[in-house]
């Protein structure tokens, strides 16, 4: 039986900091099953999950631990192997950036019962006036009982107050 295990990293970026990870887990076979990372104002962050043999744990998290130094920090966590249940939604906003918009539309999401799984962001200038803007992509859970109608006509209205673009792609069943 296999484990799955989610690790997160934060330190500073350096070359080769994947490859030292990547190298010690395929030393204590564990299998790359999904990561996101990146380089943050010259650190880098990352979360990454693994299925290892149930008996190669002990010593993947030992080969894994060796990496942390001053510069690297790791936790190391056992995750769930299933999905839940429901309906996944892309959402896309754009618009003029300002302290709150993530605050404001998660609580929407919460209030309903999604969860985010997946969320990027970024600030950057508009073409011709060069003001700041706030965009964000977020692939959502929803809840299998909860009315779409309802979600969408919140965030809508979420949209019109804050100013912002707001696109909802079709629902994928999960």
């Amino acid at each position: 039986m296999n484990a799955s295990l989610v690790i997160t990293l934060v330190g500073t970026d350096r070359p080769g900091l994947v490859n030292a990870l990547a190298a010690r887990a395929a030393e204590c076979g564990a299998n790359w099953l999904e990561s996101s990372m990146a380089q943050l104002a010259g650190k880098f962050a990352g979360v990454v999950r693994l299925s290892v043999a149930e008996n190669d744990v002990g010593k993947l998290e030992a080969a894994l631990r060796a990496l942390e130094g001053d510069d690297l920090r790791l936790t190391i966590e056992r995750g769930a192997m299933a999905a839940a249940a429901g309906r996944t939604t892309r959402l896309e906003l754009l618009g003029q950036d300002r302290p709150g918009i993530v605050r404001e539309i998660s609580a929407v999401l919460a209030r309903h019962g999604a969860s985010i799984e997946k969320l990027d962001t970024c600030c950057e200038n508009a073409s011709f006036s060069g003001e700041p803007l706030f965009r964000a992509e977020i692939a959502v859970q929803v809840p299998a009982g909860l009315e779409p109608a309802s979600l969408k006509a919140d965030l809508e209205a979420l949209a019109n107050e804050l100013m912002v673009d707001l696109t909802l792609e079709g629902d994928t069943e999960n």
